[in-house]
């Protein structure tokens, strides 16, 4: 009995893991995509920073995929999230894309 929770367990690890890769992933594609001007006039740190960071992001989520909740998955779930909570969203209004909250119910 306990050897199907314990399987339950490594599946649901697993698929933090798998996570944490995929948000690490996209981050570094994304923040590939944008140009360097864009992250100055959304007063962010510079591209090249990011990059380095999400680069880590990768290694690390990579490097723990079999047993996320450790420190080092930790620093990169952190690192990709915050990309994709603020860096993301301030590069998608510089550049037109992004939600201005003046829609049609907005203020």
């Amino acid at each position: 009995m306990f050897n199907i929770f314990g399987s339950i367990q490594g599946l649901i690890g697993l698929v933090f893991g798998v996570a944490a890769l995929i948000l690490s992933v996209f981050g570094l594609i994304d923040a590939l995509r944008h140009s360097p001007e864009a992250f100055t006039a959304a007063g962010k740190a510079s591209k090249t920073m990011w990059l380095v960071g999400l680069g880590g992001a990768v290694a690390l989520s990579f490097y723990t995929i079999a047993s996320p909740f450790s420190l080092a998955w930790i620093l990169a779930v952190v690192g990709a999230g915050v990309y994709a909570a603020d860096v993301r969203p301030a590069l998608r209004r510089v550049m037109g894309r992004g939600s201005s909250n003046n829609g049609r119910y907005g203020r």
